[in-house]
């Protein structure tokens, strides 16, 4: 009896010691292909995103995912390297991830071109249905959905802060790299916005960083009394090399990004775009827990940002009315 007493109770502590064991190898490797996994892909930097980056994380924190314990993310930037955005995709579905968040429209492109499964969010995109990423922003109808940015309604806005702070604005130079998708229609807007308080617009196209001296010297040589940025990846990455050389031709320029006035620039005036990472996360957590791209409808911005550096706008020369100094969100002195 004694001896099968021992027996029984080794029995016991082997079932105990299986069950309260850490996991093998092959078990933990189960476990881990259970927590999602997105990618986040972007031609910037993370450096020059950093704060939409956190803003990305912190709207998943708030929805209770914490990065590399229920969630990983496969962060993948370019920043000016000349990594192609097919590349990223291709690496993204090796990784088999559960979704990819797009960082601008020339990744969504890809993105879409690659895959009509796996569901992509844009963090932002110009204009969804015209770059022929959803159906509509009511009804995406594919695999895509996400944010848009409304960058071109918002470029003819710009043009009239401008010339609310230089009266006797008529030409105004638009630096833009003109193969971003959306810069078309933006600059088409400028030039209708333009037609109607009697203002030239002079375009200065950007494709790599060496074009930014000679486009800068081309505004200069012009005589141009303003200078308007548009939304580039190329800019955003050099933006304080940018700004010092605007500021060193005393030309007032008007960003799309807060980072640039923070960097030294004059003004800005744009779609928060950290607001819209933040809610991007809103939309990985829908996915996650079952909602289809194709129903989600794509969200509108509704936080905007009017920004202006005092400091800089003193160096130049400038002075900003006082009408337009009170509608500004912040003012840097």
């Amino acid at each position: 009896m004694k001896g099968k007493a021992v027996i029984r109770v080794k029995l016991a502590l082997t079932v105990c010691a299986l069950l309260f064991a850490p996991p093998s190898s092959a078990l933990a490797q189960q476990v881990g292909r259970t927590i999602p996994r997105i990618a986040y892909l972007t031609l910037a930097s993370l450096s020059a995103n950093k704060s939409r980056v956190e803003a990305f994380r912190q709207g998943l924190q708030e929805l209770g995912y914490l990065e590399g314990k229920n969630i990983i993310i496969e962060w993948r930037a370019d920043g000016g390297k000349g990594i192609r955005e097919e590349d990223f995709v291709a690496e993204a579905l090796r990784l088999k991830v559960d979704i990819i968040v797009s960082s601008g429209p020339s990744m969504t492109r890809a993105a879409k071109q690659a895959t009509a499964t796996i569901p992509i969010i844009m963090a932002f995109d110009s204009d969804p249905v015209r770059n022929g990423f959803v159906a509509s922003l009511a009804r995406p109808g594919g695999n895509i959905t996400g944010l848009s940015a409304l960058s071109p309604e918002l470029s003819g806005k710009q043009l009239e802060l401008l010339k609310e702070v230089i009266p006797k604005l008529s030409r105004a130079a638009v630096l833009g790299n003109a193969r971003e998708p959306a810069n078309e229609t933006t600059l088409k807007e400028i030039e209708s916005a333009a037609e109607t308080i009697s203002v030239r617009v002079q375009r200065l196209d950007v494709q790599s960083a060496k074009d930014i001296e000679s486009a800068l010297r081309s505004a200069t040589q012009a005589r141009a009394d303003a200078l308007i940025v548009l939304p580039s990846n190329i800019l955003s990455d050099r933006r304080v090399h940018l700004v010092d050389l605007v500021l060193k031709s005393r030309i007032p320029a008007i960003y799309f990004r807060r980072e640039f006035v923070e960097a030294g620039g004059v003004m800005s005036y744009g779609t928060s775009f950290d607001d819209l990472s933040r809610r991007a996360a809103v939309y990985v957590d829908k996915i996650l827990k079952g909602a289809k791209p194709a129903e989600l409808p794509v969200e509108q911005p509704t936080k905007f940002e009017f920004i202006i550096n005092l400091k800089a706008a003193k160096q130049i020369g400038l002075t900003v009315p006082p009408n337009v100094l009170v509608r500004a969100d912040r003012v840097i002195r």
